[in-house]
């Protein structure tokens, strides 16, 4: 081979190589779609710019009364990775994969956690215990790693910065509601979906609704919910962003209690609300919860 066309194929073998890794550098981002608007979170914070994300489920929504939608079974059908909750918090999610022809993959964010159990049936709310997001965490990056395996790396580095961020503010907690005698530990929530919260701080919570925060106390649940707060002086009740406040404002008038403000369960705020990220939620809600304890709030 001549040495001028010799080097030219070095030379042309250089620039394919060059042009391969700017290829990678600016691969597109996956398309990732999610259950619900806390997942959704997640994954943009994990993921960054290498991935689009849209949650069928947004802020302020209720996932549990979720009917899904033409658009929305569309939307999924276009999906790169289905990233979904678990623990059949999404009663409606396997029918609705069947029905979209979604051929991919589905990333469960709660496998391999232990779920708590309420009368033999799996809580799905694991979200609401910052330890257990650890395998939130792990799973998303899993899943998208898989899909994007030159994305690995970074992946890897940006869930190890989120998953600090998160234990920081786990420890955080923990510090300041040591200073709150644990019989002083009580409060209402309008539906039942923060139990692994109240585990992981040994705070008793207590709610006149199921998980669903469509479901209908009856009177007799109710009352029964008012005497217990005045026979051992609950702090407070707290109102949540999926529900009618009425019931939760009619409890604490009947009782004398006083409303603590609202904690968002299984849903952000909008963008730009005090609850429009994961971790924002998470320190809303523990920050609210402190305070309605007399817990230090550093």
């Amino acid at each position: 081979m001549p040495f001028f066309l010799s080097k030219t194929v070095q030379l042309a073998a250089v620039v394919m190589g060059l042009w391969g890794l700017l290829g990678t550098s600016h691969a597109s981002p996956v398309h990732v779609v999610t259950s619900f608007s806390i997942l959704g979170s997640m994954v943009q914070e994990i993921a960054g710019e290498h991935a689009i994300v849209t949650s069928l489920v947004g802020p302020n929504a209720d996932a549990h009364a979720f009917e899904p939608t033409p658009e929305s079974v569309k939307t999924l059908a276009k999906a790169d990775v289905v990233v979904i909750n678990g623990l059949r918090f999404e009663g409606w999610i396997d029918r609705m994969i069947r029905v979209s022809g979604y051929p991919g993959s589905v990333v469960v964010a709660t496998q391999g956690l232990t779920a708590r159990t309420v009368r033999g049936v799996a809580d799905p709310h694991a979200w609401h215990d910052l330890r257990l997001a650890r395998a939130y965490v792990n799973n998303i990056t899993l899943g998208l790693s898989k899909a994007l395996p030159g994305r690995a790396t970074q992946f890897e580095q940006r869930a190890a910065q989120y998953l600090q961020r998160l234990d920081t503010l786990d420890q955080q907690t923990r510090a300041s509601l040591a200073a709150v005698p644990a019989k002083q530990r009580k409060l209402i929530t309008a539906h039942d979906s923060f139990g692994y919260l109240g585990d992981a701080y040994q705070i008793t919570l207590l709610s006149p609704q199921g998980w669903s925060a469509g479901s209908q106390p009856s009177a007799r649940q109710v009352g029964r919910i008012i005497s217990q707060i005045k026979a051992e002086g609950v702090s407070a009740i707290f109102i949540e962003n999926i529900s009618n406040p009425r019931l939760v404002e009619q409890i604490a008038s009947e009782a004398g209690a006083r409303v603590g403000g609202t904690l968002y369960s299984d849903a952000l705020s909008p963008p730009g609300g005090p609850a429009d990220t994961y971790l924002k939620l998470m320190t809303h809600n523990l920050m609210a919860i402190r305070t309605a304890l007399g817990a230090p709030v550093q």
